[in-house]
């Protein structure tokens, strides 16, 4: 079974930057996807960012200009760079990879974002 197992999650000024990373325990077979979702409370997940095996990037518009997606699907990893944070940046950070036919999913990163 798959795991990923994120990092970089934290507390951060409004204005300030994260880093978040995602590794995957194996990497014996390659993702099709890599992303990253988010959920604040009270509120449904949603797509933050995601990025191809071929390098497509897609962003959600309330992060467009700031947030940067990378992935590195030879090791199964993926990053997130997070710039210009705000308070409604402030949720749970899931890290998220698709082979055809299955999806898995991280456990989860905090991101709190004080004004």
């Amino acid at each position: 079974q798959v795991q990923l197992v994120e990092s970089g999650g934290g507390l951060v000024q409004t204005g300030g930057s994260l880093r978040l990373s995602c590794a995957a325990s194996e990497t014996i077979f390659s993702f099709n996807v890599m992303g990253w979702y988010r959920q604040a409370p009270g509120k449904q997940r949603d797509l933050v960012a995601d990025i191809t095996h071929g390098g497509f990037r897609r962003y959600a518009d309330s992060v467009k200009g700031r947030f940067t997606i990378s992935a590195d699907f030879a090791k199964g990893t993926v990053y997130l760079q997070m710039n210009s944070l705000n308070s409604e940046d402030t949720a749970v950070y899931y890290c998220n990879a698709a082979t055809v036919g299955r999806g898995y999913w991280g456990q989860g990163t905090q991101v709190t974002v004080s004004s």
